[in-house]
C-alpha cells in the first residue's frame, strides 16, 4: 500500500508559517534543493491543498524553461509537469486540469483509493490546512520535516486538532550546513 508522506518546512517550536502565511523564514539552499530533488524524483504522485497546489502551477510548469533558471528550477519543473497531482478543495473543479485530480469530498474514502493503487509514496507538500484535514483522519503515514533554526512564537502550527497520541519512529536524520535538520519519521503502531 502506498504512503502519504508530508513533506513540511517548520520552526523549532512548531509552526509551518508565521501568522499571516510568512515562509521567508525558511531556509534553502543548493545543498537541500540536491537532497529534496533526489527524494521526490523517485515520487510519481504530489499532493496539495488548494492554495498551494495554486502557488505551484503558478510557478513550476514554465519554471525550467527560463533563461536564467537554476538547475533545482529545471529539475523541479520537469518533475512537476510529469507528476500526478491531488489538490483537496471544495471549491476547484478539474476539468481541463492535466495530471490533476480534486478531491472535494469523501476524502478518507477517496483518499484510501488512491493509497491502495500501484505507484510510490504520495508526497503531500506544504498544505497546512490540508495536513491538518489528514492528520485529523490518521491518514498522513509519515513526516519528512526539515527543522530551521528559528523560534516564531507565533503563527500556523503543523500539528493542532489532534485528538490522540500519534505515535512514531525516526527513520533518518541529517544536518545540513545552513543549519535545518531534517526528520524522516514514519508512523508507528508499536
Amino acid at each position: 500500500m502506498r504512503k502519504i508522506i508530508s513533506f513540511m518546512h517548520i520552526s523549532l517550536d512548531g509552526f509551518v508559517a508565521g501568522p499571516n502565511g510568512e515562509m521567508d523564514w525558511i531556509k534553502v539552499d543548493e545543498e537541500i534543493f540536491d537532497h529534496v530533488g533526489k527524494r521526490i524524483s523517485e515520487g510519481d504522485t504530489a499532493l496539495y491543498g488548494r492554495v498551494t497546489y495554486e502557488m505551484m502551477q503558478n510557478y513550476w510548469p514554465a519554471a525550467g524553461d527560463k533563461p536564467e533558471a537554476s538547475k533545482h528550477d529545471i529539475e523541479h519543473s520537469k518533475w512537476y509537469n510529469n507528476v500526478q497531482k491531488i489538490v483537496l478543495s471544495k471549491t476547484m473543479k478539474d476539468e481541463d486540469l492535466i495530471n490533476t485530480t480534486i478531491i472535494s469530498d469523501n476524502l478518507s474514502e477517496r483518499i484510501n483509493e488512491i493509497k491502495q493503487q500501484a505507484g510510490a509514496d504520495i508526497l503531500l507538500f506544504g498544505s497546512p490546512a490540508a495536513t491538518h484535514s489528514l492528520i485529523q483522519q490518521n491518514l498522513i503515514d509519515g513526516y519528512w520535516l526539515f527543522v530551521n533554526p528559528i523560534i516564531l512564537g507565533q503563527g500556523i502550527p503543523l500539528f493542532t486538532g489532534i485528538k490522540e497520541k500519534i505515535k512514531l519512529k525516526l527513520l533518518t536524520t541529517r544536518q545540513f550546513a545552513s543549519g535545518v535538520t531534517e526528520l524522516n519519521y514514519i508512523v508507528s503502531s508499536e
